[in-house]
């Protein structure tokens, strides 16, 4: 069968213990084939990734681990249609994404697909709650979203009373702790009720408590509300939340036990 077509259909083969501590979903949800991607430093190319095969399931949390500079944001932003591969294919719930026009992948990834950064990237001249709305901002006309705002304005202050922040919506980011920053960054990725959310080092800049309790809501998210999740990360204590995990070493995806001091026997999961 057709590698491409088969990442879009479900999965009947029963789940190895080595995939993950609890079953996998069946319906693959994204998928990468044969993904290459290299930049240019003067004359010299370096190649980043080479040649990366990964199925994401429906439901699933997974983590992407590996050294800094390694290539898991270059992977991240490449699910997440912020740039393309040299070669490859990226799919999501069966389509292929890479290949659409830069307008269309706006469009996908506004609709579909939530992003939350390691720097957060709130607006500063905005509040709390105008950050949150971004998105909409963005995704409609002004006409349009002014005959919503009122549905955007309670969706969004529904999302900050989720992340514990609805006493802080007219506060400035220069006002918020690194924690409330990564928290109204989550409460903004979910306005527009994503399928996928695409996390790209949410602890990295926190302090341990704090990126514990961050980790305790996007594990919530997943569980409670099925959200997929990916993200990388290259802390064994983050990683080994997640439902399954990969490794990128050399620009390729490997599989074998994760060194962690949080669960030093863990397995990783399967690539695909």
């Amino acid at each position: 069968m057709n590698k491409l077509v088969e990442a879009a259909i479900p999965r009947t083969s029963t789940p190895s213990q080595n995939e993950s501590r609890a079953a996998m979903p069946g319906l693959a949800h994204m998928a990468t084939r044969g993904l290459f991607k290299s930049y240019q430093k003067g004359a010299i190319g370096i190649p980043v990734l080479q040649g990366i095969d990964m199925t994401v399931y429906q439901g699933e949390f997974l983590s992407i681990v590996g050294q800094s500079g390694c290539g898991k944001s270059t992977l991240l932003h490449l699910l997440g249609t912020l740039d393309q591969p040299d070669a490859g294919e990226v799919y999501f719930e069966g389509h292929r994404i890479d290949h659409l026009p830069g307008a269309s992948r706006d469009v996908l990834r506004n609709r579909h697909f939530g992003m939350i950064f390691q720097f957060y990237h709130l607006l500063p001249e905005l509040t709390t709650l105008e950050n949150v709305l971004a998105p909409a901002l963005i995704s409609e006309s002004m006409l349009g979203y002014w005959s919503r705002r009122k549905q955007y304005q309670l969706r969004a202050m529904e999302l900050l009373d989720m992340v514990g922040l609805g006493g802080r919506a007219k506060h400035k980011p220069r006002e918020l702790s690194g924690g409330e920053m990564q928290r109204a960054a989550i409460a903004r990725a979910l306005l527009r009720q994503p399928k996928v959310l695409l996390a790209d080092e949410p602890t990295g800049n926190l302090d341990r408590s704090t990126g514990e309790q961050i980790m305790q809501m996007l594990r919530g998210l997943n569980r409670d509300q099925g959200l997929t999740i990916v993200m990388v990360t290259h802390d064994p204590f983050i990683a080994d939340q997640a439902d399954r995990i990969v490794r990128l070493v050399e620009g390729r995806l490997t599989e074998g036990p994760l060194e962690s001091a949080a669960n030093p026997q863990r397995p990783s999961g399967l690539i695909a």
